[in-house]
């Protein structure tokens, strides 16, 4: 083997093995500690509690357009782009609201109430109080796209609307991996729902 295969062959194992290593060190973030009301098939009712999230506007509710840029918005929020230039732990999921009023959010760590998080430096972005909700939730693996997500947010509006289950809230799209990883992706499609 000539020089240049084994520098090959090098570089891609070290790319593996520091692809590996990010996914283990970020699988251990904060979620919602909701309750699953109850199932029907692959869909499950949950009941999320209050939660405070970060929050940026975005142009469209295009997920391969605008994603990536709210994404970066948020993220220098919790990365101390923000009055007290404080750092905030990274929370799963981040949550794409695919509704007109689309926008993109990241879940505040629990251990926060409202008034010890810092404000903005962004006026794109907003700190508020997110009220308990209901969600039908529809899991999915792989890297998302507007594709993916709109297929499984049919099949899942399907199986609500043949269950007689109202629908009151726009599409959610909510991602729980970071870009770097590759295997054991975890993807939720996810519209508010009337449970009694």
């Amino acid at each position: 083997m000539n020089r240049f295969m084994w520098f090959f062959i090098s570089a891609v194992v070290i790319g593996v093995v520091f692809l590996l290593f990010m996914s283990m060190r970020f699988s251990n973030i904060e979620t919602p500690k909701y309750t699953i009301l109850s199932s029907i098939g692959k869909v499950e009712i949950r009941k999320y509690p209050q939660m405070i999230t970060a929050t940026a506007r975005l142009k469209s509710a295009d997920y391969d357009e605008e994603g990536s840029t709210g994404f970066r918005i948020v993220a220098n929020y919790i990365f101390g782009g923000n009055s007290n230039k404080q750092k905030i732990a990274m929370t799963a999921p981040v949550i794409m609201n695919m509704g007109d009023s689309s926008t993109l959010s990241f879940v505040m760590p629990s251990e926060y109430d409202l008034s010890d998080l810092p404000a903005p430096n962004n006026s794109k972005v907003s700190v508020k109080k997110q009220e308990s909700k209901t969600l039908a939730v529809l899991q999915f693996g792989g890297y998302s796209s507007d594709k993916k997500i709109q297929k499984y947010a049919k099949q899942l509006k399907d199986t609500l609307n043949s269950n007689n289950i109202e629908i009151i809230g726009p599409l959610l799209y909510m991602g729980y991996n970071a870009p770097w990883d590759v295997i054991n992706r975890k993807n939720e499609v996810a519209f508010e729902v009337n449970w009694n």
